[in-house]
């Protein structure tokens, strides 16, 4: 008897949990779907990198070299382009470049997927590329794109935006970590997911995710 009240008691608890958090359920299950299939090329990582600028500055103690003036980094299928470009390398020879972008034009990032004619690509006041981490970090009014050809799947914004290139996973902060609070304004991450077309049929119309005033369907 004891057991099925506690049977009872614990069926009434999950169906209220799943009731409550169904619209966050859905938003996790989506960024997993989307970060199962980010893929990138992961023969970029030992590509030379190449760098064209207006300027160079370079401090061989250091060993950190400053471009300036409309950067464009290359590194296989990457392509990272600014203002100002820093890039420092470490004894082992692992490269760190930082981009800023100008004040009415931010850094951009490009990237193809493996074996697909898809693309990811971003933007960020600025964005840092660390070799060894094979890491890239958008920060501040981040923005992360998959593309399809050239139409955008899906979509991520928010303050600070990590993708690791070689779990191919990100995470997302409302807020830039290194930034003024409130960077992003309501410090919210918005997400736009795209199922992915029938063979032979084209894709429904992207619909984005909007903060709700109601949860579950119970106001706050």
């Amino acid at each position: 008897m004891r057991w099925l009240q506690w049977a009872q008691c614990f069926m009434s608890k999950f169906r209220a949990f799943m009731k409550n958090n169904f619209l966050a359920l859905l938003v996790i299950a989506g960024l997993l779907c989307l970060a199962g299939s980010v893929r990138a090329e992961k023969a970029d990582r030992s590509k030379p990198m190449n760098i064209e600028a207006d300027a160079l500055r370079y401090d061989d103690l250091k060993q950190i070299s400053v471009f300036t003036g409309r950067v464009v980094l290359s590194k296989g299928t990457i392509q990272i382009r600014g203002e100002r470009l820093e890039v420092r390398q470490d004894p082992e020879g692992y490269q760190l470049g930082v981009a800023t972008g100008a004040p009415d034009k931010p850094a951009f990032f490009r990237q193809k997927r493996e074996a697909l004619d898809e693309f990811i690509e971003g933007e960020g006041e600025t964005i840092t590329y660390d070799g060894r981490a094979d890491t890239i970090t958008f920060a501040r009014h981040a923005q992360l794109r998959r593309l399809r050809g050239s139409v955008v799947a899906d979509e991520i914004t928010g303050g600070n935006i990590v993708y690791e290139n070689l779990t191919d996973l990100f995470t997302v902060d409302g807020v830039a970590k290194n930034g003024p609070s409130g960077a992003l304004g309501s410090g919210r991450v918005r997400v736009m997911l795209t199922p992915k077309p029938e063979p032979g049929g084209a894709a429904p119309a992207p619909a984005s995710l909007k903060p709700s005033s109601t949860l579950g369907g119970t106001p706050k």
